[in-house]
């Protein structure tokens, strides 16, 4: 009979992930960010131009609200710029690195073993500029762990079957 032991580990000695050198997002990604703002904010637009012609109360205040709107618009822009810039990737022997966030930087970790589906989508934009995004499933949800969007159609195929093939050397 084996004898239990529970030593303490030296934290100073594990290997940190904020050293791994992440892969940034495909550059053609960046342009279908922008496609879905410029949308957005056309709606945004269109909505302040029905309100301020069906609301004479509004037209005081036009100068203001179109003010508001266009600095609205601009942060959106500088955010969604600054989101893309921070989002990265990366693949190491034992596990999956994904880091986002504008404000806070949230990284997550998922060792293969841990991986039960992945999946690899392309939207009718994403099609159009040649990019795929990868769904890494674990157990225990029903949506996905992490998104990775922006990858070049063939490089997202092949990081499928990377995974996959490690989830078929774990079962």
């Amino acid at each position: 009979m084996e004898k239990f032991t529970n030593e303490t580990i030296d934290i100073t000695q594990l290997p940190k992930f904020e050293e791994v050198l992440f892969t940034k997002l495909h550059p053609a990604y960046w342009k279908i960010i922008l496609i879905f703002v410029v949308i957005f904010i056309l709606v945004l637009g269109i909505g302040l131009s029905v309100a301020l012609n069906s609301v004479p109360e509004l037209l005081p205040y036009q100068i203001q609200l179109t003010i508001g709107t266009v600095v609205i618009a601009l942060l959106i822009l500088f955010f969604s710029r600054l989101a893309f810039v921070k989002k990265g990737f990366a693949f190491r022997t034992h596990d999956v690195l994904f880091r986002h966030g504008v404000i806070a930087t949230n990284t997550i970790v998922i060792p293969y073993n841990r991986i039960q589906h992945v999946a690899l989508h392309e939207g009718i934009v994403s099609r159009f500029f040649g990019l795929a995004k990868i769904e890494i499933f674990t157990a225990g949800g029903d949506s996905s762990d992490i998104e990775i969007p922006g990858i070049e159609k063939q490089q997202a195929e092949n990081i499928k079957q990377l995974l996959m093939g490690k989830i078929q050397k774990e079962l």
